[in-house]
């Protein structure tokens, strides 16, 4: 039987408000429990109800959809949903799970709430005894060999850095994509994989994203980088000035 997630979505424009609600109502496991049209009224739904997931707008009068997420003690998933993409790395910094840059589409909608729900189930998933780091104590740091181990579930399970074609940040945890179309989740931040990740051709590249340059096909005018596994991946506009100098530095030493 699928589960059900109840959501909550706070907007204070109508017209973009009246426009997630028609998609959200069109995710099959997803329930509307309220719609707010600021984020007072959403923090008192939240205070009353129990939420799985919030799509909130992050200018709103009053209270900000950041200022809502940072004041719950423990708050539910949170995807925002702005007119500004420069709030997406403020955004991130405080682990919202995705940001959709408006108009929302449903596609993207759809593309977030299964994020969010996958985050959902990892948490439910986890006990005291998977609230681990990414290494063990007895496993070489990350930077001394050419694979590392990470705690998928119950098993470790061993990675190639040569296989690891990108990783992806999902709040606390983190996305491992690798060849053979593999995918891992391990409870450790994309931040803390950046600074234990030595290998010359792993390179952030987003506040969501690190890529092995190795598994770069191609880099599209409008920022997005296609990677051997058919994915592509958004390049953050802090970041781009580094890889394109990365980039330029291996072709000249070619």
């Amino acid at each position: 039987m699928q589960r059900i997630y109840k959501c909550l979505i706070a907007d204070d424009s109508p017209i973009d408000r009246d426009v997630v609600e028609m998609y959200v109502s069109k995710i099959e496991n997803l329930q509307i429990e309220a719609v707010c049209s600021n984020g007072l009224e959403a923090a008192a739904v939240l205070q009353q109800k129990e939420i799985d997931i919030v799509f909130s707008d992050i200018d709103m009068p009053d209270l900000s959809g950041l200022e809502l997420k940072q004041s719950l003690q423990k708050p539910p998933v949170f995807i925002f949903i702005s007119s500004y993409a420069e709030h997406a790395a403020e955004s991130y910094n405080i682990d919202v799970i995705d940001f959709i840059v408006k108009p929302a589409s449903l596609a993207r909608l759809m593309k977030a709430t299964n994020k969010a729900v996958e985050y959902i189930e990892l948490k439910k998933k986890d006990n005291d005894e998977t609230k681990t780091s990414l290494l063990s104590e007895e496993i070489a740091p990350l930077n001394i060999t050419d694979s590392f181990f990470i705690k998928d579930s119950n098993e470790y399970i061993k990675l190639e850095k040569g296989d690891i074609i990108f990783i992806e940040s999902m709040g606390s945890y983190s996305k491992f994509f690798t060849t053979g179309d593999k995918k891992h989740i391990a409870l450790i931040s994309l931040k803390n994989i950046e600074e234990q990740l030595a290998y010359p051709n792993f390179v952030r590249v987003h506040k969501q994203y690190i890529i092995n340059l190795q598994h770069i096909v191609s880099l599209s005018p409008d920022g997005e980088i296609l990677l051997t596994n058919d994915n592509k991946v958004a390049i953050g506009q802090a970041y781009k000035a580094a890889l394109m100098e990365v980039i330029n530095r291996k072709i000249l030493l070619r």
